[in-house]
C-alpha cells in the first residue's frame, strides 16, 4: 500500500482570517495507518543521535512526543507565557503587527544536548527562531528543525538559515 501524506492534509480556506488557506492536519491525526507512516517519513529525516526533541505549542506536541518515544528521547513543551509552572527562559519574536513569547523551563535542556525542534508547519520563521534561541540560551545543540510541512513561500527558511531544516511536504 502506498501512502501519500497529501491525501490526508485538508486545505481550509479563509481560516483563520480570508485570504488564508490553512494546512489542517487533523484528519492525519484521526487515522491511524496515516498517523503511523507520518511518524516513519518524519524519522528517516532526522539524525538518531538526539537527546531531546522540543514541541511547539500546540500542534508541535502530536509528533514531537512520537518522535521522542522512538529516538529515545525526552520531550521539551514549548508553551506561551504563563502556561509552564516552573521558572522559565522566555524568547520574544516578531510578528505581521506587534510580537508574542515563547517559554520553556529552565531545568528543560542540558547544556550540551542534542535538540531535535519540531512543529507542524514552517510559515515565517519566527517561531521556529524563537525557540532556536531558547534551546541555545540552556546550552542546548540545535541538530535540526522538522516540520510536516514548509510553506515556501513565506520564506520562513531564511531566517534559519544557520539550521539543518527537513520537511515532509513544501508549498
Amino acid at each position: 500500500m502506498s501512502f501519500n501524506i497529501e491525501n490526508y492534509i485538508r486545505d481550509i480556506k479563509d481560516f483563520p482570517k480570508p485570504g488564508i488557506i490553512f494546512k489542517d492536519i487533523t484528519p492525519l491525526l484521526a487515522d491511524a495507518y496515516a498517523l503511523k507512516e507520518t511518524t516513519k517519513a518524519l524519522l528517516k529525516l532526522v539524525p538518531a543521535d538526539v537527546d531531546k526533541v522540543v514541541g511547539i505549542e500546540a500542534r508541535g506536541f502530536f509528533f514531537g512526543t512520537l518522535l521522542a518515544e522512538h529516538l529515545n528521547a525526552g520531550f521539551v513543551p514549548i508553551r506561551k507565557p504563563g502556561k509552564l509552572p516552573y521558572e522559565t527562559y522566555n524568547e520574544t519574536y516578531e510578528l505581521e503587527y506587534g510580537t508574542d513569547s515563547l517559554s520553556m523551563h529552565i531545568d528543560a535542556i542540558k547544556p550540551g544536548e542534542r535538540v531535535l525542534i519540531h512543529d507542524d508547519v514552517l510559515a515565517t520563521g519566527g517561531t521556529a527562531r524563537a525557540v532556536a534561541k531558547l534551546v541555545e540560551k540552556a546550552g542546548g545543540e540545535v541538530v535540526m528543525l522538522n516540520f510536516l510541512i514548509e510553506l515556501n513561500f513565506l520564506n520562513g527558511s531564511e531566517k534559519l538559515k544557520k539550521y539543518k531544516i527537513s520537511s515532509l511536504l513544501s508549498y
